[in-house]
């Protein structure tokens, strides 16, 4: 698997604005935000897209999305509410091979985005 620039920003070769660490989570600001609150949450472990995630992840996974639940808890906006998304591949939009989930917030969010 190709090195990425989420790979970079773990090992803290590349500057991110870091707003969420555990031992298996990392979360930063997006740079090009969709949203007033727009954050990258990413696994420490390489996995290039959800579907290439095994049965041995799904705890992983689910630290991933409590991860994105307990930083909108912390600052102040999961009872407005929020969206995390992950994009899959290139029909699905993902950009950087390095699973990651979008969280979006402080402002309505209309479906479908555009």
């Amino acid at each position: 698997m190709a090195d990425t620039i989420f790979d970079k920003i773990i090992r803290r070769e590349i500057p991110a604005d870091i707003v969420y660490e555990d031992d298996e989570v990392l979360a930063f600001r997006d740079l090009n935000p969709q949203a007033p609150v727009h954050v990258l949450f990413i696994p420490k472990k390489a996995i290039p897209t959800l579907d290439d995630a095994k049965p041995e992840d799904a705890a992983l996974l689910g630290r991933l999305l409590l991860a994105i639940a307990e930083y909108a808890r912390r600052e102040g906006f999961a009872e407005q509410g929020y969206r995390a998304v992950s994009n899959c591949r290139e029909y699905g939009g993902q950009t950087v091979y390095h699973l990651h989930v979008h969280l979006l917030a402080g402002r309505h969010l209309k479906w479908p985005p555009g």
